[in-house]
């Protein structure tokens, strides 16, 4: 969560990410009512809030992030942020910082055409979601207009750690690559080494863990601690 605690120690857990492993990091932009968002993240975003975080200091984080490292940058937002910015300038300066990709999980497929096609001009991935409850031609529509990737919502409710990974994903997965040309990134509740295990053995392309590292960031913000955890994620994909 970009600016908890404040954004310098964001711009170090970042690099801590990418030194022990991570093939992408992905930025959370504070927003009031953060619907997809658990516990953790929730605390996080009105962490950042109230230090005073602006999305336009999120995008020159990015910003520098790109300057010292070429791992792809997403930022992880919800719609009235982006509108309130105005769509073709956050596109804009999402570009020039060096922005990969963006996800927003309040936007409905319906209503994501016209903000498609500004990230497609600007050369920025708009990946959209699969929850549990999307029927097969739905998940093929999602599916044929993402891009980037496709992420697999993994559980019903919101992000947040958990103990163990729900029945069924395993052959969600197989279904959801019957449908879908993309590499499928499945996050929401996804916090160990074993749960990244079963998971890169279950047909996952990308794994996404995102709560975990937060928590660690606001009770520790111990970077070689992140960096390590990090590492022994990254270990359960890499020999």
């Amino acid at each position: 969560m970009a600016g908890d605690p404040d954004l310098a120690t964001t711009e170090k857990m970042a690099l801590a990410c990418i030194r022990g492993g991570a093939d992408l990091v992905e930025l959370g932009v504070h927003f009031s009512d953060p619907i997809a968002d658990g516990p953790e993240i929730q605390a996080a975003g009105q962490r950042a809030l109230r230090a005073g975080t602006r999305p336009r200091d999120v995008l020159d984080l990015a910003a520098r992030l790109r300057r010292g490292s070429d791992a792809p940058l997403l930022l992880m937002t919800y719609l009235n942020p982006v509108l309130a910015m105005g769509l073709t300038p956050f596109a804009e300066r999402a570009a020039a910082a060096g922005v990969d990709g963006v996800i927003v999980p309040d936007l409905s497929l319906e209503e994501s055409p016209e903000i498609r096609g500004v990230l497609d001009g600007a050369q920025i991935d708009l990946v959209q979601l699969v929850a549990p409850s999307t029927p097969d031609g739905r998940a093929a529509a999602i599916g044929a207009v993402s891009r980037g990737f496709v992420y697999v919502v993994a559980r019903y409710g919101t992000t947040g750690t958990r103990s163990d990974l729900p029945e069924g994903l395993r052959s969600r997965l197989q279904a959801l690559h019957h449908t879908a040309s993309l590499p499928l990134a499945v996050g929401f509740g996804v916090s160990t080494p074993d749960h990244v295990r079963t998971l890169a053995t279950s047909g996952a392309d990308g794994i996404v863990v995102g709560s975990a590292i937060v928590r660690m960031a606001a009770e520790e913000a111990d970077p070689e601690a992140v960096e390590a955890f990090v590492r022994e994620l990254a270990s359960g994909v890499r020999p």
